[in-house]
This record gives structure tokens, C-alpha cells and sequence, in this order.
């Protein structure tokens, strides 16, 4: 016997026999559902024998068969139904177990997001893509009709959407290119940093989507519900398909603030803050303030497991922090912690000597190796995990004044369920070249590409010359194989005025785009503070987002 949980109150399993029922019955199951015709098999009990040994266990039993490959959707409604009025836990079977989990799936359709819904079948054993498209469309069989068929598809219009797009449009002006998503405003979201600081104002780092969409590209205006790679389509929301002859998928990654127990329920409140969020970096500020006329606190700031969308953002919100309490002549008052779930301040050594500078010119206490696992907004108390000295997980709590946040970041959800996804959930995609290692007509770059850059928005910017040049590529319009280094970017605001402007390829190559006489990337610098606050902003609207690739021209491969 061999049971397989969906729920805790569904488990699924293939044909069962009669001498399992005393098992299950002292497994704790009250009712048993049969999903499989009599007579599939010659060795096949039959459901009256089944029911006869569950009634004699104490266990109700119910016969709703299904032919393989045959469940209807009143099937499914009629399981649903089945399912509200059972004694719970329950379990349904068939042959191996695919049928239950199907009526299952579809009779939770509109219920459950579809994400969980494939997660639990997945977790169970069972691959649902055959009827991804009918749990999107409430449980229903949807008519078979495409709503709408463009030459290149691009899922997400974030700073990886709109520039691939534009530089797409740049290469083809006729190409026929369309983009979903279903945001209305696009944010410059590196601007939330020095919004955080007080340097910049919350407006600026926002545009109306429709006044970033390139010049002749269709925006789709949905979310994106399901990927049908075999059938060059994607399903929306409303079981609407949208079919493609090469598909970019770029929806940025998941912030998962539900991950940290309690966070949710005090953000924007009690000191808890974080500049990751658009309507949260002005508190930041706010608490920075708060700290000042205070005279003196605690703030704690921390950084999540890897991969996180651009790994200095949770230094860069201590930095600023720090530097304004400097500034006011009250750094002396404030203990300030760093609590890191990795092991080393940044991930290339070369940068970590300028920033070990500022640590200890500011006083900041490094604590690596811990992770927020809870918030307490009301008692201002941050619990976090650790290995302890006997390589034993322990609990350590530091209460705060102010505490900023980064939570953990994943790949949407929409995206780990799907067939592009790798076993971490991320799309799978060359690093070089970031196309599908499956599907050839398939590409990804920015935040939810498998590829082991920085998630930044100067990797996006390096990256979308690249897909744009081998969509065409593939399309037969242009030569050659453009290739990514894996070049990201992160400007470090040590203080206000001055920035480490770390660059660097894969494996942590630091790569300088300007003369070390000019900008020396691994010493703070003024200049560099420039370019991010005047500079980077309009090379962000202006040329990124418009397919002008200043500094940006792909690589060629030889």
C-alpha cells in the first residue's frame, strides 16, 4: 500500500486491497473514495469487496469511477461535493493513483491558487500539465481557441522585459513583439535605496507602465497562469492563450514575506522596515529620523540565504543609515547589528576591505550565519537561527528600535511549477547563451533566470542585448551567438556622497567598465556616488529602457 498525502485531509494512493483496510483504519482514515471502474483488471477487487471490509473497519466507503484518461468535469464537481461531506482524513484511489489526484486538482480550481495545487500533485508524485489549462479556467474544459499569436512573446515588462523588448524593436523594427504583465506602474526599484535615505522622493523611482512600453510592441495586460512549451503557448488568467514562436521570460523573483513568522503583520509598524518594498523605504527614512531625535537605539539589519535581488541592497540601507546617524553626532548611541544567513560580508573579496573600513568606522557588530526566522512587531523582538558551537541549530533573540528587513526570495510561483523550471525552481537556462537547456525557441534573463549572476539591474541590462540578439538569431534575421560573462553591478553607498563600485563576472571576476584612474571600483568614490544618483537613473529611462546599449554591445562567440 502506498499512500501519497495531497492535504491532510486528502491522501491518494494506487488500488488498494482488501486486507489494507484494518491499516488504514488504524491509520486514522474514516472514509475511503473509489475512483476506478470495476473490471480494469483481473486482479482487480471489486468496490463491493472493498466497501464490505470498510464498513466491517468502521469506515465509510464511496464509489465514484472514472475511465483513465476520461475525468469529466462533473466528475469533478461530483468529487468536490463528495469531498465537503466526508468524514476526514479520506482516501481515494484508482489504478495508481492519477485519476483521485486529477478530481482532486479540479475540484479545488478557483479554491486553491494553481500554484498549490500543482506543488501538493507534484509532491505526491503526479505531473498535472495535461490539465494546467483547465484548473486555470475553474475546473472546466476551456474551448480550444487562441486569443491572441505574436512572433516573440515576453512574460514580465520589468527592467529585463522593457529592454529586451526594446532592443529587440531597435534590431527589428518590424518584428511583431509583445509583452504581458499585468502591473500598471513600472519602478526603477534601484532608487528605493536612497529613498530609504532620504535622498530621493518616492515619485521619481515610478512611471506608468503604458509610458515605458517600446514604440509598436503589444502589452498584454494579464498574468501569465501556466506555460505549454510543447505547444509554443502560455495560458492567462481566464484560461485566455497567448501562442508564440520564441518565448523570453523575465517576471522578476518572489519576495517572500509570509517565509519570516510575524513579518507581515508589523511591516510599516513598530520599526520594522525595509527599502525592498515601494511603500516601505520612506519609513525607513522616517526610522532613521526616529533614531536621531531618540538620541540613541537599536537597529538591526539583515540579509537572507542567497539568491536575493542584488546582494548589497540590505548593506547598502545599513550604510546610509549609519552615515546620517554620523552625520548628526549621535553614532556613539546607536548599536547597530548586521545579521547575515552567509558567511562573508560580500561576495567578492575584493570589495570587502573598503566596506571593512566602514563597518568599523561605524561601529557595526557582524553576525553571520543567522537567519530571521520571526518578528514580534509589538515587543520589537527579532528571533533568528544559528549553528551553535556544537554545530547544533540555536535561537537567538535581539531586540530592536528599528529593524530593516530583506525576506527570502524565490522564483514566482507560476514559474517553479512549470516545465521550464529547474530543480530550484528558477527557469533553466544556459548561462552564456540564456536560452532554455530544453525548449531552443525558449529564453530568460533578470531575476528568475537559473544563471548564477547577480540579480541586478545592470546584469539585465548587459543580458537583454544578448537575448535579443539570439532571438534573431534564431529567427534567421541576424548571425552569430551573442554570449553573457555574467557581468553584474552593485553600487555600494558606503556614505552619503560616496559609493564602492563593485563590478564583476562570473566567478567573481571584477570587471571595471572605466579606468581605475577615473573610478578605482574597489575604494569609495565620489564620482561613482554621481553616477548613481544623477546618472544611472537616466541611463536607466532613457537608454536601457529605449534599446540604447551604451556600454552594453554583446559579446560575440568566436
Amino acid at each position: 500500500m502506498e499512500l501519497r498525502p495531497l492535504t491532510p485531509e486528502l491522501t491518494v494512493s494506487p488500488q488498494i486491497r482488501m486486507d489494507d483496510i484494518p491499516a488504514l483504519a488504524q491509520a486514522g482514515f474514516r472514509a475511503i473514495v473509489c475512483n476506478r471502474p470495476d473490471g480494469e483488471a483481473a486482479d482487480q477487487p471489486t468496490f463491493d469487496d472493498i466497501a464490505r471490509a470498510a464498513r466491517e473497519a468502521g469506515l465509510e466507503a464511496h464509489f465514484l469511477p472514472v475511465e483513465s484518461g476520461k475525468v469529466s468535469d462533473d466528475s469533478a464537481v461530483q468529487f468536490g461535493a463528495l469531498m465537503a461531506t466526508l468524514p476526514r482524513p479520506v482516501l481515494a484511489y484508482c489504478r495508481t493513483g492519477m485519476r483521485s489526484t486529477t478530481l482532486w486538482a479540479l475540484s479545488q480550481a478557483g479554491q486553491r491558487p494553481l500554484h498549490e495545487i500543482i506543488s501538493a500533485s507534484a509532491g505526491a508524485g503526479y505531473d498535472l500539465k495535461g490539465v494546467v489549462r483547465r484548473i486555470v479556467n475553474g475546473g472546466k474544459t476551456p474551448v480550444e481557441v487562441a486569443d491572441a499569436s505574436h512572433a516573440v512573446v515576453i512574460v514580465g515588462a520589468g527592467a529585463a522585459g522593457i529592454a529586451v523588448a526594446a532592443s529587440l524593436r531597435a534590431r527589428a523594427p518590424d518584428l511583431d513583439v509583445a509583452l504581458v504583465d499585468p502591473a500598471t506602474i513600472h519602478y526603477y526599484q534601484p532608487g528605493w535605496t536612497l529613498v530609504g535615505s532620504g535622498v530621493f522622493q518616492p515619485p521619481a523611482t515610478g512611471r506608468t507602465m503604458a509610458s515605458v512600453i517600446p514604440p509598436g510592441v503589444t502589452w498584454i495586460q494579464a498574468a501569465v497562469a501556466a506555460f505549454e512549451p510543447e505547444r509554443n503557448a502560455i495560458v492567462l488568467d481566464g484560461c485566455r492563450v497567448v501562442r508564440y514562436e520564441q518565448l523570453v521570460v523575465c517576471p522578476g523573483l518572489k519576495l517572500d514575506w509570509g517565509a519570516i513568522e510575524g513579518l507581515t503583520d508589523t511591516l510599516g509598524r513598530h520599526g520594522v522596515t525595509s527599502n525592498y518594498r515601494y511603500d516601505l523605504a520612506p519609513y525607513t527614512w522616517q526610522m532613521v529620523q526616529a533614531l536621531q531625535r531618540k538620541g540613541g537605539g537599536k537597529a538591526v539589519f539583515t540579509q537572507p540565504p542567497m539568491p536575493i535581488k542584488c546582494a548589497g541592497a540590505p548593506q547598502k540601507a545599513m550604510y546610509l543609515s549609519a552615515d546620517a546617524w554620523r552625520r548628526a553626532g549621535l553614532l556613539a548611541n546607536i548599536d547597530i547589528q548586521f545579521c547575515n544567513a552567509g558567511a562573508v560580508l560580500f561576495g567578492v573579496a575584493d570589495y570587502v576591505p573598503a566596506l571593512m573600513e566602514y563597518v568599523e568606522r561605524y561601529g557595526i557588530h557582524l553576525n553571520f550565519g543567522e537567519t530571521l526566522t520571526a518578528v514580534d512587531g509589538p515587543r520589537q523582538t527579532a528571533t533568528f537561527q544559528r549553528k551553535g558551537a556544537d554545530g547544533q541549530p540555536e535561537t537567538v533573540q535581539r531586540t530592536f528600535d528599528m529593524l530593516h528587513v530583506v525576506p527570502p526570495q524565490k522564483a514566482p510561483d507560476f514559474i517553479r511549477v512549470s516545465p521550464l523550471a529547474d530543480a530550484s525552481g528558477w527557469v533553466d537556462i544556459d548561462p552564456t547563451s540564456l536560452t532554455h537547456r530544453q525548449f531552443p525557441n525558449i529564453f530568460a534573463l533578470g531575476d528568475a533566470g537559473s544563471s548564477p549572476n547577480a540579480k541586478t539591474a545592470a546584469a539585465a541590462r548587459k543580458q537583454a542585448p544578448v537575448v535579443a540578439h539570439n532571438v534573431l538569431a534564431l529567427r534567421g534575421q541576424i548571425a552569430g551567438s551573442a554570449q553573457y560573462d555574467g557581468y553584474g553591478s552593485c553600487p555600494l553607498t558606503v556614505e552619503q556622497g560616496r559609493i564602492v563600485l563593485a563590478e564583476f563576472t562570473y566567478g567573481g571576476k571584477v570587471a571595471p567598465s572605466f579606468p581605475q584612474w577615473l573610478i578605482n571600483g574597489t575604494r569609495p568614490s565620489r564620482l561613482a556616488w554621481w553616477l548613481k544618483e544623477r546618472l544611472m537613473p537616466q541611463l536607466y529611462w532613457q537608454a536601457m529602457l529605449k534599446g540604447r546599449e551604451w556600454l552594453a554591445q554583446p559579446a560575440m562567440k568566436d
